[in-house]
């Protein structure tokens, strides 16, 4: 990253594109505390994440962000209900049943809660995903490619529920390389060499696409051009 500043505003839905090794995981990673940048800072909601040791990063992310991944990260052994739970658990603290229910509702997985992952579509693990980072009520939920490992229909059940949850006041920051998932989102940032060179309000899939097209040809023409001298 270099020179990166942003802020990303409370009950914002924001997307992160750019080109392989444009740096989007590591800016995904240092905003949710996951890493600490070499200079500049993070803060959450006021707190400076670098005044915090491993510790207290560790509680924070458990108690304050929510995560949901592109390979789902469930446990094979648990069920629905307890892998929403786990979080809790993991942090020594009591479980209320019928919250968990409400989340399950939720996302669509009322009947769903005695299931383990192999018993459920790649679509249903991804929306137990999504329940579990909301266990906790985060301030903000990361999402790392939230449907690169989904079909058509299970990407848009989950981009759908994302968009709902930023309607209802979550703050979401998702990285992703699909220009339609990206539209899902109020706001997309694209990165290039470790910089915001663009931003795009409301988005759409075609104009996303048209940007990310561009700056994937810059991209090549600057990996050419490294080459050539």
């Amino acid at each position: 990253m270099r020179g990166v500043d942003l802020d990303v505003p409370r009950s914002s839905f924001v997307a992160i594109m750019g080109p392989s090794g444009s740096g989007k995981t590591t800016l995904l990673h240092c905003a949710a505390g996951l890493q600490q940048p070499t200079s500049g800072g993070v803060e959450l909601d006021g707190q400076d994440l670098r005044a915090l040791d491993q510790t207290q990063l560790a509680r924070l992310r458990r108690r304050r962000v929510g995560f949901v991944f592109q390979s789902f990260n469930l446990l094979p052994a648990l069920t629905a209900v307890d892998n929403v739970e786990l979080p809790l658990r993991l942090d020594a603290r009591r479980t209320r049943p019928e919250h968990t229910a409400r989340l399950l509702t939720r996302v669509g997985l009322r009947d769903r809660g005695s299931h383990r992952p192999h018993q459920l579509s790649g679509g249903q693990k991804q929306r137990v995903a999504v329940a579990r980072a909301l266990i906790t009520d985060p301030d903000v939920i990361f999402a790392d490619e939230p449907t690169g490992a989904l079909d058509i229909r299970s990407a848009r059940e989950v981009l759908r529920l994302l968009r709902e949850l930023a309607d209802h006041g979550q703050t979401i920051i998702m990285v992703t390389h699909d220009p339609v998932a990206a539209a899902y989102s109020d706001v997309v940032l694209f990165l290039a060499d470790g910089r915001i060179v663009d931003r795009l309000p409301r988005p759409t899939a075609q104009a996303v696409a048209g940007r990310m097209a561009v700056l994937v040809e810059s991209a090549e023409q600057a990996a050419n051009r490294a080459a050539a001298q």
